[in-house]
Protein backbone atom coordinates (compact mmCIF):
# COMPACT_ATOMS: atom_id res chain seq x y z
CA UNK A 1 0.00 0.00 0.00
CA UNK A 2 1.39 2.97 -0.96
CA UNK A 3 0.83 6.69 1.41
CA UNK A 4 2.13 9.76 -0.34
CA UNK A 5 3.12 12.68 1.87
CA UNK A 6 3.78 16.01 1.46
CA UNK A 7 5.84 18.30 3.69
CA UNK A 8 3.80 22.18 4.68
CA UNK A 9 4.34 24.02 7.40
CA UNK A 10 7.16 22.01 8.59
CA UNK A 11 4.76 18.73 8.96
CA UNK A 12 3.89 16.02 7.26
CA UNK A 13 0.45 16.04 5.37
CA UNK A 14 -1.43 13.74 2.58
CA UNK A 15 -2.73 16.87 0.87
CA UNK A 16 -0.54 18.94 -1.28
CA UNK A 17 0.19 19.70 -4.84
CA UNK A 18 2.47 18.10 -7.18
CA UNK A 19 4.42 14.99 -6.74
CA UNK A 20 4.55 14.28 -3.21
CA UNK A 21 8.38 14.46 -1.76
CA UNK A 22 8.06 11.30 0.62
CA UNK A 23 6.27 8.00 -0.44
CA UNK A 24 5.81 5.47 2.09
CA UNK A 25 5.09 1.75 1.03
CA UNK A 26 3.42 -0.54 3.40
CA UNK A 27 3.90 -4.53 2.93
CA UNK A 28 4.29 -3.75 -1.08
CA UNK A 29 2.71 -6.28 -3.04
CA UNK A 30 4.26 -7.86 -6.22
CA UNK A 31 3.18 -4.76 -8.60
CA UNK A 32 4.62 -2.41 -6.34
CA UNK A 33 8.16 -4.36 -5.97
CA UNK A 34 8.21 -4.24 -9.73
CA UNK A 35 7.52 -0.87 -10.34
CA UNK A 36 9.99 -0.09 -7.47
CA UNK A 37 12.81 -2.07 -9.20
CA UNK A 38 11.77 -1.23 -12.77
CA UNK A 39 11.06 2.13 -12.64
CA UNK A 40 12.37 3.34 -9.50
CA UNK A 41 15.55 1.59 -9.84
CA UNK A 42 15.40 0.11 -6.13
CA UNK A 43 18.64 -3.20 -5.99
CA UNK A 44 15.90 -6.00 -5.23
CA UNK A 45 18.13 -7.15 -2.73
CA UNK A 46 18.22 -4.02 -0.72
CA UNK A 47 14.20 -4.14 -1.12
CA UNK A 48 14.07 -7.10 0.03
CA UNK A 49 16.31 -6.35 3.07
CA UNK A 50 14.41 -3.73 3.91
CA UNK A 51 11.33 -6.51 4.88
CA UNK A 52 13.28 -8.67 6.15
CA UNK A 53 13.45 -8.60 10.60
CA UNK A 54 17.00 -10.35 10.15
CA UNK A 55 18.69 -8.07 8.48
CA UNK A 56 20.90 -5.40 9.93
CA UNK A 57 20.91 -1.95 9.59
CA UNK A 58 23.17 -0.30 7.04
CA UNK A 59 24.08 2.80 4.20
CA UNK A 60 24.51 1.73 0.39
CA UNK A 61 25.40 3.93 -1.90
CA UNK A 62 23.35 3.41 -5.70
CA UNK A 63 23.65 5.90 -8.64
CA UNK A 64 21.31 7.71 -8.12
CA UNK A 65 20.05 7.30 -4.44
CA UNK A 66 21.21 5.96 -1.04
CA UNK A 67 19.74 3.21 0.82
CA UNK A 68 19.29 2.88 4.45
CA UNK A 69 17.91 -0.11 6.91
CA UNK A 70 17.01 0.95 10.11
CA UNK A 71 16.04 -1.28 13.12
CA UNK A 72 12.65 -0.11 15.17
CA UNK A 73 10.79 -2.04 17.83
CA UNK A 74 8.11 -3.82 16.32
CA UNK A 75 4.53 -3.02 17.66
CA UNK A 76 3.48 -5.25 20.52
CA UNK A 77 0.38 -7.26 21.17
CA UNK A 78 -0.95 -9.47 23.25
CA UNK A 79 -0.19 -12.63 20.87
CA UNK A 80 3.32 -11.53 21.58
CA UNK A 81 3.86 -13.44 24.72
CA UNK A 82 5.81 -11.11 26.47
CA UNK A 83 8.12 -11.46 23.32
CA UNK A 84 9.29 -8.00 21.49
CA UNK A 85 10.60 -8.35 18.57
CA UNK A 86 12.10 -5.75 16.15
CA UNK A 87 11.77 -4.91 12.41
CA UNK A 88 13.67 -3.52 9.48
CA UNK A 89 12.81 -0.64 7.52
CA UNK A 90 14.48 1.00 3.99
CA UNK A 91 14.73 4.69 3.25
CA UNK A 92 15.63 4.89 -0.18
CA UNK A 93 16.96 8.55 -0.60
CA UNK A 94 16.95 10.31 -3.65
CA UNK A 95 17.69 13.93 -4.31
CA UNK A 96 14.01 15.77 -4.23
CA UNK A 97 12.33 12.37 -3.13
CA UNK A 98 12.64 10.18 -0.30
CA UNK A 99 10.92 6.44 -0.49
CA UNK A 100 10.31 3.73 2.89
CA UNK A 101 9.36 0.91 2.80
CA UNK A 102 8.54 -1.25 5.69
CA UNK A 103 6.74 -4.53 6.72
CA UNK A 104 4.23 -3.09 8.90
CA UNK A 105 1.80 -0.03 9.06
CA UNK A 106 2.86 0.98 12.81
CA UNK A 107 3.18 5.06 13.05
CA UNK A 108 6.04 6.27 11.99
CA UNK A 109 5.40 9.98 12.01
CA UNK A 110 4.43 10.35 15.30
CA UNK A 111 5.96 12.78 18.46
CA UNK A 112 7.61 15.68 19.02
CA UNK A 113 10.28 15.03 16.73
CA UNK A 114 8.13 15.84 13.67
CA UNK A 115 6.83 19.06 14.45
CA UNK A 116 9.76 20.95 12.56
CA UNK A 117 10.43 19.45 8.79
CA UNK A 118 12.06 21.09 6.24
CA UNK A 119 13.15 18.32 4.05
CA UNK A 120 13.39 14.94 3.31
CA UNK A 121 16.86 14.79 5.40
CA UNK A 122 14.48 15.54 7.71
CA UNK A 123 12.68 13.85 7.50
CA UNK A 124 14.85 10.23 7.38
CA UNK A 125 17.14 11.13 10.34
CA UNK A 126 14.31 11.90 12.45
CA UNK A 127 12.72 8.38 11.81
CA UNK A 128 15.84 7.22 12.83
CA UNK A 129 15.54 9.03 15.91
CA UNK A 130 11.71 8.04 16.71
CA UNK A 131 13.18 4.97 16.34
CA UNK A 132 15.61 4.94 19.65
CA UNK A 133 13.17 7.15 21.79
CA UNK A 134 10.85 3.79 20.79
CA UNK A 135 13.38 1.66 22.02
CA UNK A 136 13.87 3.44 24.91
CA UNK A 137 9.42 3.41 25.74
CA UNK A 138 9.51 -0.57 25.29
CA UNK A 139 12.73 -0.64 27.52
CA UNK A 140 10.51 1.13 30.68
CA UNK A 141 7.88 -1.27 29.37
CA UNK A 142 9.92 -4.36 29.72
CA UNK A 143 11.39 -2.93 33.54
CA UNK A 144 8.10 -2.04 34.75
CA UNK A 145 7.01 -6.20 33.41
CA UNK A 146 10.22 -7.82 34.87
CA UNK A 147 9.34 -6.34 38.11
CA UNK A 148 5.97 -7.26 38.60
CA UNK A 149 6.86 -11.15 37.21
CA UNK A 150 9.63 -11.11 39.95
CA UNK A 151 6.49 -10.37 42.42
CA UNK A 152 4.99 -12.98 41.29
CA UNK A 153 7.74 -15.76 41.40
CA UNK A 154 8.45 -14.84 45.00
CA UNK A 155 5.35 -15.90 45.97
CA UNK A 156 4.57 -19.28 42.99
CA UNK A 157 6.08 -22.28 42.57
CA UNK A 158 4.87 -22.22 38.99
CA UNK A 159 7.54 -22.22 35.85
CA UNK A 160 5.38 -19.27 33.85
CA UNK A 161 6.39 -16.65 35.46
CA UNK A 162 10.18 -18.07 35.30
CA UNK A 163 9.34 -18.53 31.23
CA UNK A 164 8.36 -15.45 31.07
CA UNK A 165 11.19 -13.62 32.80
CA UNK A 166 13.45 -15.87 30.30
CA UNK A 167 11.61 -14.63 27.06
CA UNK A 168 12.06 -10.94 28.22
CA UNK A 169 15.41 -11.68 28.85
CA UNK A 170 15.94 -12.80 25.03
CA UNK A 171 13.55 -9.57 23.96
CA UNK A 172 16.80 -7.45 25.49
CA UNK A 173 19.44 -9.83 23.64
CA UNK A 174 17.33 -8.27 20.06
CA UNK A 175 16.86 -4.90 21.36
CA UNK A 176 20.89 -4.65 22.27
CA UNK A 177 21.52 -6.11 18.82
CA UNK A 178 19.32 -4.02 17.09
CA UNK A 179 20.63 -0.81 18.75
CA UNK A 180 24.09 -1.68 18.11
CA UNK A 181 23.45 -2.21 14.42
CA UNK A 182 21.84 1.11 14.38
CA UNK A 183 24.70 2.63 16.30
CA UNK A 184 27.18 1.55 13.21
CA UNK A 185 24.07 3.14 10.94
CA UNK A 186 24.56 6.56 12.97
CA UNK A 187 28.36 6.42 12.80
CA UNK A 188 28.09 6.00 8.97
CA UNK A 189 26.04 8.79 8.66
CA UNK A 190 27.76 10.94 9.95
CA UNK A 191 30.66 9.93 8.08
CA UNK A 192 28.96 10.18 4.83
CA UNK A 193 26.90 13.83 5.48
CA UNK A 194 28.60 15.46 1.78
CA UNK A 195 27.30 12.69 -0.26
CA UNK A 196 23.66 12.90 1.65
CA UNK A 197 23.60 16.36 0.94
CA UNK A 198 23.30 16.99 5.08
CA UNK A 199 23.20 20.59 6.54
CA UNK A 200 24.97 21.56 9.29
CA UNK A 201 21.66 21.44 11.52
CA UNK A 202 21.38 17.71 10.21
CA UNK A 203 25.09 17.07 11.05
CA UNK A 204 24.53 18.43 14.26
CA UNK A 205 21.28 16.54 14.60
CA UNK A 206 23.14 13.42 13.86
CA UNK A 207 25.57 13.86 16.99
CA UNK A 208 22.56 14.06 18.74
CA UNK A 209 21.37 10.68 17.48
CA UNK A 210 24.75 9.01 18.65
CA UNK A 211 24.27 10.33 21.99
CA UNK A 212 20.50 8.93 22.44
CA UNK A 213 21.70 5.69 20.97
CA UNK A 214 24.56 5.33 23.64
CA UNK A 215 22.41 6.37 26.23
CA UNK A 216 19.59 3.40 24.96
CA UNK A 217 22.69 1.03 24.22
CA UNK A 218 24.14 1.90 28.03
CA UNK A 219 20.53 0.91 29.45
CA UNK A 220 19.98 -1.91 27.29
CA UNK A 221 23.00 -3.38 28.89
CA UNK A 222 21.89 -2.69 32.60
CA UNK A 223 18.77 -3.99 31.60
CA UNK A 224 19.57 -6.96 30.64
CA UNK A 225 22.72 -8.17 32.93
CA UNK A 226 20.16 -7.28 35.76
CA UNK A 227 17.38 -9.38 34.09
CA UNK A 228 20.01 -12.21 33.54
CA UNK A 229 21.95 -12.43 36.87
CA UNK A 230 17.97 -12.37 38.66
CA UNK A 231 17.23 -15.17 36.93
CA UNK A 232 19.33 -17.92 38.70
CA UNK A 233 18.28 -15.96 42.19
CA UNK A 234 14.39 -16.36 40.88
CA UNK A 235 15.00 -20.24 39.78
CA UNK A 236 16.38 -20.62 43.37
CA UNK A 237 13.75 -19.20 45.22
CA UNK A 238 10.88 -21.00 43.15
CA UNK A 239 12.93 -24.23 44.30
CA UNK A 240 13.32 -23.15 47.95
CA UNK A 241 9.59 -22.69 47.93
CA UNK A 242 8.81 -26.26 46.80
CA UNK A 243 11.45 -27.80 49.30
CA UNK A 244 9.20 -25.92 52.37
CA UNK A 245 6.39 -26.91 50.67
CA UNK A 246 7.21 -30.67 50.75
CA UNK A 247 9.01 -30.32 54.53
CA UNK A 248 5.58 -28.82 55.68
CA UNK A 249 3.65 -31.78 53.93
CA UNK A 250 6.21 -34.69 54.86
CA UNK A 251 6.13 -33.52 58.83
CA UNK A 252 2.10 -33.46 58.58
CA UNK A 253 2.04 -36.80 56.92
CA UNK A 254 4.84 -38.28 60.16
CA UNK A 255 2.36 -36.39 62.85
CA UNK A 256 -1.12 -38.87 60.99
CA UNK A 257 1.40 -41.29 60.30
CA UNK A 258 2.16 -42.00 64.49
CA UNK A 259 -1.63 -42.38 65.77
CA UNK A 260 -2.29 -44.56 62.93
CA UNK A 261 0.20 -46.80 63.48
CA UNK A 262 -0.65 -46.87 67.36
CA UNK A 263 -4.35 -47.32 66.56
CA UNK A 264 -3.69 -50.20 64.07
CA UNK A 265 -1.45 -51.83 66.12
CA UNK A 266 -3.79 -52.01 69.35
CA UNK A 267 -6.61 -53.34 66.59
CA UNK A 268 -5.21 -56.59 65.73
CA UNK A 269 -6.99 -59.91 66.24
CA UNK A 270 -4.69 -61.19 68.54
CA UNK A 271 -3.98 -61.08 72.40
CA UNK A 272 -2.91 -57.34 73.16
CA UNK A 273 -2.09 -55.82 76.34
CA UNK A 274 -4.98 -53.72 78.19
CA UNK A 275 -7.53 -55.77 76.11
CA UNK A 276 -9.46 -56.48 79.61
CA UNK A 277 -8.92 -53.11 80.96
CA UNK A 278 -12.05 -50.94 80.89
CA UNK A 279 -10.41 -47.68 79.84
CA UNK A 280 -8.30 -49.00 77.17
CA UNK A 281 -9.77 -47.49 74.45
CA UNK A 282 -9.42 -44.21 75.90
CA UNK A 283 -5.45 -45.17 76.91
CA UNK A 284 -4.90 -45.86 73.40
CA UNK A 285 -6.46 -42.66 72.09
CA UNK A 286 -4.07 -40.90 74.36
CA UNK A 287 -1.47 -42.17 73.56
CA UNK A 288 -1.95 -41.45 69.86
CA UNK A 289 -2.65 -37.72 70.95
CA UNK A 290 0.62 -37.45 72.80
CA UNK A 291 2.26 -38.68 69.84
CA UNK A 292 0.73 -35.94 67.64
CA UNK A 293 1.77 -33.27 70.20
CA UNK A 294 5.12 -34.84 70.70
CA UNK A 295 5.76 -34.29 66.64
CA UNK A 296 4.40 -30.66 66.71
CA UNK A 297 6.47 -30.03 69.85
CA UNK A 298 9.79 -31.41 67.67
CA UNK A 299 8.78 -29.62 65.14
CA UNK A 300 8.60 -26.29 67.13
CA UNK A 301 12.12 -26.73 68.82
CA UNK A 302 13.70 -27.85 65.83
CA UNK A 303 12.26 -24.89 63.64
CA UNK A 304 11.52 -26.89 61.07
Amino acid sequence: MLTQLYIRDGRLTETGEGDAPVWVYTAPDETERKYLIEQIKLDEHTLNSALDPDELSRLEFEPEHAAIIFKRPKRYTAEDNFLFRVVSTGVFLFKDRLIIVRADDAALFEGKPFIKILSVQDVFLKLIYRAISHFVEHLRGINMISTELEQQINIAMENKYLLNLFTLEKSLVYYLSAINSNGVLVERLRNAAPKLVLSPENVEFLDDILVENSQCRGQTEIYSQVLSSLMDARASIISNNLNVRIKALTIITIGIMLPTFIVSLFSMNVGIPMSGLPYAFWIITGIAAATVVGVALLWRKLRW
